[in-house]
């Protein structure tokens, strides 16, 4: 174990050190001649996550696109699904919990146990989105996402190609240099569909009860588990420690 993870490691090493200075497309493309037919992008129909699936669109679309519905979505969020494939031609693979689970949290919780406190949010979060999340990436051998290092502290320190453990995958963020500009000028120069909630003040877009525009000022993940303290702004999907 000890020795794959130190290979996975220095692998990752390399392609970073091999696409430094690289465009978003350009690391796409790298990975999808690379890995063909073992590339998968989890799209939370974010406005970054529509930039790559536009960019993924251009390359040929070699890749298998994917999105968790938690069951509790906005319904911009399906009119955005919709929207998307039409406009792209391109199949996003919708992925649901576990219904069993569900209900036994719900049944032993309650129907908004988040609220209550931090470990119930994670738990909520755990069946909701990471166990989907794991069904979902087996079987693939790159994981991208549509990161930015400026969303939050806690993505500050990441790299663009990463080795994510706990999945046993290589972790791509094509977007992490990219700021809120930079992101929002494309999306327009692309004409490239987006959630009417961008509009309304939502910058980041997750669950409806977990989520509300942010004010004037405040940081794009404040929306996020607002009732938390700023420490706690992940789910877990990124977040996982090997």
């Amino acid at each position: 174990m000890l020795n794959v993870l130190t290979y996975m490691k220095e692998q990752v090493d390399h392609y970073n050190a091999m696409l430094k200075g690289s465009s978003p497309q350009e690391v796409l493309s790298f990975f999808l001649e690379n890995f063909p037919g073992k590339v998968a992008f989890s799209s939370s129909m974010g406005a970054e996550d529509q930039v790559i699936t536009q960019m993924l669109a251009g390359l040929g679309g070699n890749c298998c696109i994917f999105t968790l519905d938690t069951g509790r979505m906005f319904a911009e969020t399906y009119e955005l699904i919709q929207k998307t494939q039409a406009r792209y031609k391109l199949p996003i693979k919708v992925y649901f919990p576990d219904a069993s689970h569900v209900e036994d949290m719900v049944q032993s919780k309650g129907i908004n146990l988040f609220y209550d406190n931090v470990d119930n949010r994670k738990l909520c979060c755990h069946i909701r989105k990471i166990l989907p999340l794991e069904r979902a990436l087996q079987g693939y051998a790159v994981w991208i996402t549509g990161l930015r290092s400026q969303q939050s502290p806690t993505r500050t320190n990441l790299s663009v190609v990463e080795w994510q453990e706990p999945y046993r995958i290589i972790k791509v963020n094509p977007l992490l240099a990219w700021d809120e500009k930079q992101t929002w000028d494309y999306i327009y120069h692309h004409k490239i569909p987006f959630s009417s909630l961008h509009t309304q003040g939502y910058a980041s877009i997750g669950c409806q009860p977990c989520t509300r525009p942010i004010l004037p000022g405040e940081d794009v993940r404040a929306g996020r588990w607002w009732w938390e303290s700023p420490q706690s702004k992940e789910c877990g999907l990124h977040s996982r420690k090997a």
